[in-house]
């Protein structure tokens, strides 16, 4: 029997043994904790406990079980939470109360549920690796599709009939090719660091919508993108990812607490669970997925949480479904990389992180992506991770490799967030690259100005950067009336466009056609202005009209399902300046 030689935190060495292999499951101790072989020597297997190793003593037994960390899935995963390591936490509550205990071995779905299953394939058919063999209703949102395990491949023999069944009853047999016999259930097994195969990827044509402006109009992010929200402490990172889960139209949202306060988490089950989806009316929890893996749990756990969450994504990808990974943080994963990194005395490289930091960074950022699934189906998984620089020092090695892997980079600013000024997301330091991939969808679905006015509205704001350089060294009052414009204007933008109210039942989802309309009046009032600039007006009599701090609130005055009264506006910016002869 193999046996601990030596612990170090959850780290733990077997002496002498050929028996396990890299990334093997193991159980750990008498109350087998959940461990994985990360190294292999001739003379040392090192593993990595994910629970806590404290009781644990030399000599305890060591166990093989002969597979990877897989997670299970199936039916049930929707309105769950989950550990790091896919154990449900309401679950744990019935037995060990407020905090989790060691070695608790629950099934990630509840066994004795029943589910209402229709089976769709009939006996005689033939079935690859991929196709759907029945769906059951998961959540009233959500068709949950049984997919035919990917090394399964022949004629089906055997289908119950429609009804009710539990998750380990068979509904399904099939003769594969090689003769072999094959009972499908409502659930099978992934291994969690392993990418589920697809057909092939498809180009990131489609917007992710959240309802934010600065994101869906300055910054977009594509439906099967990346993107990165880096901030210091007290920016607003949190938050900023709790509104895009809230109002983002993916279809799913798995939610992973990587690290975080636990107040923070519970804020989020609070949130979710009383949350209405708007485009449903029911609650967010019915497409929603939480991950929490807070600071007080097991280091080793919060590494394998994110890979956790990718892979129950990457399940209902292939069932053509849209999904939205918020990794909240991923600093913090890196941080239980670079403290196991320690544990196991390897090189450091810098600021004592891992050397293959980037590399595993890179790993999970590339299981994003809009696909074609095996069965066909068109589906996404968008991954929007936040990082914890700390000092909001964004030269730090997590933001800087981030930064190398995703195409949206969202920098959140301490001076926006201590000015109340929400999202706290820098338009100078930030980037998209997904514009010009968007741009066919929103000339087709928005239109044709939309584009455009984005441009014009970023130009602006470029300008008034510049400006306000020259500004602090010698003051506004020597600039010309059309710079001073450029500056007032950029204000507008600023507070009346860009800085959005979540508690505002209005402004905490805009909708694409009020955006750009929005950005239509505020130009329109900037071209006017010019114009009666050029010809001699004075900029103080143009702003005595009260139209700029009139636009500023105008996001709160003209409600959603009111459109057309931006043509009052309209109608308001150019009498005014016909009157004068502007």
């Amino acid at each position: 029997m193999n046996c601990i030689f030596a612990i170090n935190g959850p780290v733990v060495k077997v002496k002498d043994t050929k028996t396990f292999s890299m990334r093997e499951m193991v159980l750990v101790g008498d109350k087998k904790l959940i461990g994985e072989v990360i190294s292999i020597s001739d003379e040392f297997t090192t593993i990595q406990v994910y629970e806590s190793t404290g009781g644990l003593k030399t000599g305890d037994p060591v166990l093989s079980t002969g597979t990877p960390m897989c997670a299970t899935l199936g039916p049930g995963m929707i309105s769950n939470i989950y550990d790091g390591i896919e154990r449900p936490l309401s679950a744990m509550t019935y037995i060990s109360g407020a905090f989790v205990t060691e070695g608790s071995a629950i099934p990630a779905l509840d066994e004795n549920r029943l589910f209402d299953v229709t089976v769709t394939v009939r006996k005689g058919d033939r079935v690859e690796g991929g196709a759907v063999y029945a769906t059951s209703p998961e959540t009233p949102l959500i068709t949950h599709k049984c997919l035919v395990p990917v090394d399964v491949c022949g004629e089906v023999i055997y289908t119950a009939e429609n009804g009710q069944y539990k998750v380990n009853d068979t509904v399904v047999k099939i003769k594969c090719d090689n003769g072999e016999e094959r009972e499908l259930t409502l659930v099978q097994k992934w291994p969690i660091r392993t990418p589920r195969p697809i057909r092939k990827r498809l180009p990131n044509t489609r917007p992710l919508i959240t309802g934010q402006r600065i994101v869906d109009t300055i910054l977009p992010v594509a439906k099967g993108g990346t993107a990165a929200i880096p901030g210091g402490f007290g920016t607003g990172k949190t938050m900023t990812q709790h509104q895009l889960a809230k109002w983002c139209d993916a279809d799913i949202i798995v939610y992973i607490g990587c690290g975080e306060r636990g107040n923070e988490m519970t804020q989020v089950l609070e949130e979710f669970s009383e949350l209405i989806d708007p485009k449903s009316g029911r609650p967010l929890t019915d497409r929603t997925i939480l991950i929490a893996n807070t600071s007080n749990m097991p280091v080793a756990a919060r590494e394998a949480s994110i890979y956790t969450g990718i892979t129950l994504a990457e399940y209902y990808r292939d069932m053509g479904y849209h999904i939205a990974i918020m990794a909240d943080s991923t600093s913090r994963w890196a941080e239980a990389l670079r403290e196991i990194s320690g544990r196991l005395e390897e090189m450091p490289a810098e600021e004592g992180f891992p050397a293959y930091l980037p590399s595993r960074l890179s790993e999970f950022y590339e299981r994003a992506g809009y696909v074609e699934s095996l069965n066909g189906s068109e589906g996404s998984v968008t991954i929007i991770g936040a990082v914890s620089p700390q000092g909001s020092d964004f030269s730090e090695p997590v933001t800087q490799n981030t930064k190398r892997f995703v195409r949206c980079f969202w920098a959140l600013d301490k001076a926006l967030a201590y000015a109340r000024h929400y999202p706290a997301i820098n338009w100078t330091q930030s980037y998209s690259e997904y514009c010009d991939d968007l741009e066919p969808y929103y000339n087709e679905n928005v239109g044709e100005d939309f584009c455009k006015f984005r441009m014009e509205i970023s130009k602006l704001l470029v300008e008034e950067n510049n400006l306000m350089e020259i500004v602090k060294l010698i003051g506004a009052d020597v600039l010309p009336d059309d710079q001073k414009l450029i500056i007032e204007t950029a204000r507008v933008i600023r507070v009346g466009f860009l800085q959005q109210n979540a508690f505002h039942k209005d402004d905490t989802y805009v909708p694409l056609e009020k955006q750009m309309l929005m950005m239509k009046v505020i130009l329109l009032l900037y071209h006017k202005s010019l114009d009666a600039v050029n010809k001699g007006v004075p900029l103080s009599q143009i702003e005595a009209y009260g139209l700029f701090d009139k636009l500023i609130k105008m996001k709160y005055d003209i409600p959603n399902d009111k459109l057309s009264m931006f043509d009052d506006y309209v109608n308001e910016i150019n009498s005014k300046f016909l009157y004068d002869g502007g």
